[in-house]
């Protein structure tokens, strides 16, 4: 039992344009009883956010509203990193500028890390709010968004998406202790997508996360024309093989073992064949790779590279 007697929360929410929904995300973080801040971090915005935050910031002063220098806009990576390196709290949650918690959002959380002092982060399940018309399918797909079953904290990494396949976890349903950051780092500023995806990686290979509440959801996902998830295809298959690059240099330095290295890169090489690029940029590439991480000579027994699939 740990002897952990104060659980309090900073909830990160960074914010562009975010004038119809900002509101509503703050107001269900501030519902929480252990937030005790909301760092906003506005992202140099062309409507109205700004002026809608100071007004509310005039009736909540546990609202910090954060901006980059000269107020101009640096992204989501490097808005949360802002947030983080801010934030007072121990214990340290993330919401999008469009999402919403739900009540007793942190109680399962408060409860695993109360009980285990060696947890890391506790993953909970979200589901969606539609402010659209869907499809069926749509809905159905985007209903919760969760790992499918209870997950050892030591196979986390080979079971989430998309290194395994037993689903996934969203910043909206994460709280970590603020420690990790010193062993994983932060957000890639590098990644317009996928920057979230490749730290929870991080997290998986480095760090102790714990499956909360992963059947019901805690908070819900703004699903409206703007999403970035919504029709962006080809965005999120460059940035994966960006992310699989860094995620391979990171685990390289950290000298992750050599199973974990192999799977990072089944997952590369896979999302490289997808680009269907040529067998002579497919070679180069290959090269470039053994050139830089020669540990990848010790696999090539169990495939042809060239012809991997």
């Amino acid at each position: 039992m740990s002897n952990l007697k104060i659980f309090n929360i900073s909830v990160i929410i960074p914010v562009y344009n975010g004038e119809k929904y900002i509101e509503k995300a703050i107001e269900s973080a501030f519902s929480q009883k252990d937030v005790v801040e909301v760092v906003v971090v506005e992202d140099g915005s062309t409507d109205s956010t700004l002026d809608l935050l100071y007004k509310i910031q005039k009736k909540e002063p546990r609202l910090v509203v954060l901006r980059h220098q000269y107020g101009v806009n640096k992204g989501r990576s490097k808005s949360r990193n802002l947030g983080i390196q801010n934030a007072k709290s121990t214990y340290i949650a993330f919401l999008d500028a469009d999402d919403f918690y739900l009540p007793h959002r942190f109680d399962m959380d408060k409860k695993i890390f109360n009980n285990d002092n060696s947890v890391d982060g506790v993953y909970n399940a979200i589901g969606s709010h539609f402010y659209i018309d869907c499809s069926i399918e749509e809905k159905e797909k985007l209903k919760l968004l969760s790992v499918w079953e209870v997950i050892p904290p030591e196979k986390l990494f080979e079971s989430m998406t998309p290194i395994g396949h037993k689903g996934y976890f969203s910043g909206d349903g994460l709280t970590v202790h603020r420690r990790v950051f010193d062993s994983v780092g932060f957000f890639n500023p590098k990644l317009s997508v996928a920057e979230d995806t490749e730290l929870y990686l991080k997290m998986a290979l480095q760090c102790k996360l714990i499956g909360g509440v992963i059947d019901t959801p805690v908070a819900l996902r703004g699903v409206h024309d703007t999403n970035v998830f919504r029709g962006n295809e080809a965005l999120y298959i460059k940035n994966r093989k960006l992310m699989y690059e860094s995620l391979l240099n990171w685990s390289f330095k950290k000298n992750i073992n050599d199973y974990r290295f192999f799977k990072l890169w089944t997952c590369l090489w896979r999302n490289r064949k997808s680009l269907k690029k040529s067998y002579i940029s497919d070679m180069f590439y290959w090269i470039s790779l053994v050139s830089k991480y020669p540990k990848l000579l010790k696999f090539k027994k169990y495939y042809n590279p060239l012809k991997f699939k």
